[in-house]
């Protein structure tokens, strides 16, 4: 990894308030920094102005090359006091443990690091990123979620 992939990750990886950190945490920090490390060569290249789902493409195709499995457009059902009341779609799980949501965006909504608490409630998994494209430094489009 390069010297702001190191940056990024050190600048994001405090625990939350409240969490405590397990082996499996430090497995999944392990492969948040290489969901970074990908995220930054994809950015690198393309730069911002692009679609979503040019990203997600691009992505997906840097996991592949990194040998990192990940599923997209994963599809979970919602459930509420015993009944399943919807559906979601995740844009990315990645290593079944890490919810990834992509945005391509100028503003970064809070609404969508609650809509990535939603998706790891409802899919049992702690960890996400949500990586916005649409920015000068990509360093200042990561944000980190546990649930």
């Amino acid at each position: 990894m390069n010297e702001d992939t190191e940056k990024i990750v050190a600048e994001n990886s405090e625990p939350f308030a409240g969490s405590k950190l397990s082996a499996s945490a430090g497995k999944q920090d392990d492969l948040t920094y290489r969901i970074i490390g990908a995220a930054m060569a994809v950015h690198s290249a393309l730069g911002s102005g692009f679609f979503e789902r040019v990203y997600e493409n691009a992505l997906c195709h840097e996991f592949v090359k990194r040998g990192i499995r990940y599923e997209r457009q994963k599809r979970y059902r919602v459930e509420y006091d015993g009944v399943d009341v919807g559906e979601m779609t995740v844009d990315l799980v990645v290593e079944d443990q890490v919810i990834v949501e992509l945005k391509a965006r100028r503003e970064p909504h809070s609404v969508t690091e609650a809509q990535v608490i939603g998706y790891l409630k409802a899919a049992g998994l702690k960890r996400g990123l949500v990586i916005n494209f649409n920015v000068r430094s990509l360093k200042s489009g990561i944000k980190r979620i546990s649930a």
